[in-house]
């Protein structure tokens, strides 16, 4: 398929301009195996010719392989829900990390909800774009009712995976932020803020694929992109997944409560 890839803070330009981003990371894990249940291939991508992954376990598994280097400095692994969650617990037990889910919610302008102004995280982390706000023209009472809304579903989903529990705290931690793949990447640059906003020492994304153009974007916010397949053309995330089915909040729960937090520490 693609070579693997990493962006790192300060080589945007030459990630944009050449033909790989960052430095080519050797090839991580044989071939790819189905996982355990997961169906033949059926969809578009398999069609042609653009499978990668078996499922979200397989994209697990080897995206732990490019981060092995990561295991000495004791990460604290967090997974995008949903979907992000699933791999990222195969990178947790991979690592013998700790597993968390990061809550973030974008805050969109009201009146093109796809363009960030900014994004919230959990306890009361707000990180907002003024030069958006300011060009997109938006008040303070529609940016307050925005972030309204968007505080009370961030909550729910909170109180949905951990129950009363705290999340993983950050501070003076590697956070290395999971999601099984990467379009335009607004969502990841929210989560990648809000680690670094609760403390994180270095921030790290990691993903099975991801778009070039993201890649480099998301490099401006992260200290380190990690990227197994980085394809010119990328339509929708699941054509790399022989099954990419829908996950739901049960499977987030299992996986979260499952995954003994080795070194993991609650925020109190």
């Amino acid at each position: 398929m693609f070579p693997p890839v990493t962006a790192r803070r300060g080589q945007v330009a030459a990630a944009r301009a050449g033909p790989g981003l960052g430095r080519v990371w050797a090839r991580a894990g044989p071939g790819l195996g189905l996982s355990g249940g997961a169906r033949r291939p059926t969809g578009m991508g398999c069609q042609y010719g653009l499978v990668a992954f078996a499922d979200r376990v397989a994209a697990g598994r080897r995206l732990a392989a490019i981060l092995e280097d990561l295991r000495d400095r004791g990460p604290v692994v967090l997974g995008l829900p949903r979907g992000g969650v699933v791999v990222a617990a195969e990178v947790a037990r991979a690592l013998g990390a700790p597993l968390d889910a990061i809550v973030v919610r974008k805050l969109g302008v009201p009146v093109q909800p796809e363009l960030a102004m900014g994004a919230i995280g959990e306890d009361g982390v707000r990180i907002i774009a003024d030069d958006v706000v300011r060009r997109a023209r938006v008040d303070p009472g529609d940016l307050a009712a925005v972030e309204g809304r968007e505080r009370a579903e961030l909550e729910r989903r909170a109180r949905i995976y951990r129950g009363e529990g705290a999340r993983l705290a950050l501070a003076g931690r590697t956070a290395i932020v999971v999601d099984d793949g990467i379009a335009t990447g607004s969502t990841a640059a929210a989560a990648c803020r809000v680690a670094r906003a609760h403390g994180a020492a270095l921030v790290v994304l990691a993903v099975p694929v991801g778009s070039p153009e993201a890649i480099a974007a998301l490099s401006e916010v992260a200290d380190e992109v990690r990227c197994l397949e980085a394809p010119t053309w990328l339509g929708a995330i699941g054509q790399f997944y022989e099954d990419f089915s829908q996950v739901d909040d049960d499977q987030v729960i299992a996986l979260l409560r499952d995954q003994v937090p080795p070194g993991g520490v609650r925020e109190a």
